[in-house]
């Protein structure tokens, strides 16, 4: 198994409009029209989410991704269509991603289209993983966002899957679908429109956002292949992602981060986390002491947030939200939770659905 992959450093505290400090703005072309057309307030949900509209109309300038993707959560909650994301990705063409969507439509091949964009992702979007991994008969495109301090996060790799699958269409025709798709949240009340929409088994609560992409076809050429204008592209959009360079990565949104994955697995293990940041179990503790905090209440508070975000979800049965947070029993999770809030999960949604 071989993969192509980048990982970046961290945001830049830099705020300048020059610089790619989170994600480019040409990842919401059309987003306020779409808003509308879903009987959205565009204006009331840009607000919410601490966007300004003038940034959205220049698609080299920068987004914060915590309010990018808290846009896209806002926008499915307040025009309560609850697949908001997928249906954004579903009509986003590879024209609107701007730079990015140019590297993969001048690309020569689609094979190298997908390699050339999982390759510029990264300073495209920050603070993400993405990676096209070689499975044999398929490749699988992998997407997961790695900010530590963004929970919701499941109307961006909706949307992000669509604009992947789109790329992959815009050559093969619209008739084209994959292997599988794979998306990391839960699965949502509405999940039947994900298989058909992107004419495949769709399967949730994964290590990843993917798509399953079999190689068959992947050697056709791209219609619009220009080389000079491939280069071109591809040394705008590391310009402009070097502008104003980027500071060391915030220790407890890296920390925080890397304890979400091993949620899925169990107990998060200091040392693990430490490995995969590239330190010491002493140096990361001492770091997060700087900050205040310890490890251990890193772990609790991040799991006190997922608690809430999980037992938002409706259609999630309250005994599998335990697995999800890492603990082995339900009965730990439930101390856990009259610990944080006074009351037992059940209790919370009871009360979180009258008061809505």
């Amino acid at each position: 198994m071989s993969f192509y992959s980048a990982q970046p450093a961290g945001l830049s505290p830099m705020s300048g409009v020059q610089s790619n400090t989170g994600v480019l703005a040409a990842a919401a072309s059309g987003l306020c029209d779409f808003i509308g057309k879903h009987g959205g307030d565009a204006d009331r949900i840009l607000g919410v989410s601490g966007i300004d509209p003038e940034v959205l109309a220049h698609p080299t300038l920068s987004l914060a991704l915590p309010n990018y993707c808290r846009v896209l959560e806002e926008a499915a909650r307040q025009s309560g269509c609850d697949n908001f994301g997928l249906y954004y990705g579903q009509q986003f063409k590879p024209q609107a991603l701007g730079l990015l969507g140019y590297i993969g439509l001048c690309s020569s091949t689609l094979e190298q289209a997908l390699i050339n964009f999982a390759r510029a992702f990264p300073l495209h979007q920050r603070n993400s993983l993405i990676r096209l991994v070689d499975e044999g008969e398929c490749y699988r495109f992998d997407y997961q966002v790695r900010h530590g301090a963004i929970l919701c996060r499941r109307q961006d790799a909706e949307l992000t899957m669509g604009m992947v699958y789109n790329l992959v269409r815009h050559v093969l025709g619209s008739q084209w679908a994959p292997r599988a798709v794979h998306f990391e949240h839960p699965r949502p009340e509405q999940w039947q429109d994900h298989s058909k929409l992107f004419g495949a088994p769709a399967y949730f609560e994964q290590p990843f956002n993917s798509l399953v992409i079999p190689k068959r076809d992947l050697n056709r050429a791209m219609p619009e292949h220009d080389p000079v204008l491939l280069v071109v592209m591809q040394d705008s959009l590391r310009q402009l992602s070097s502008l104003g360079g980027l500071s060391e990565q915030d220790i407890v949104s890296e920390t925080r981060a890397q304890i979400r994955q091993q949620l899925h697995s169990g107990e998060p293990v200091l040392e693990l986390v430490a490995e995969q940041m590239g330190m010491t179990s002493w140096s990361l503790q001492r770091r997060l002491r700087e900050q205040g905090l310890s490890f251990s209440q890193v772990v609790d508070r991040l799991r006190c947030e997922l608690a809430t975000y999980y037992l938002s979800q409706q259609q999630l049965p309250i005994s599998a939200l335990a697995p999800l947070l890492g603990y082995s029993e339900s009965s730990a999770f439930s101390r856990a939770f009259r610990r944080w809030f006074g009351v037992s999960p059940r209790q919370w949604r009871r009360e979180s659905e009258s008061a809505d």
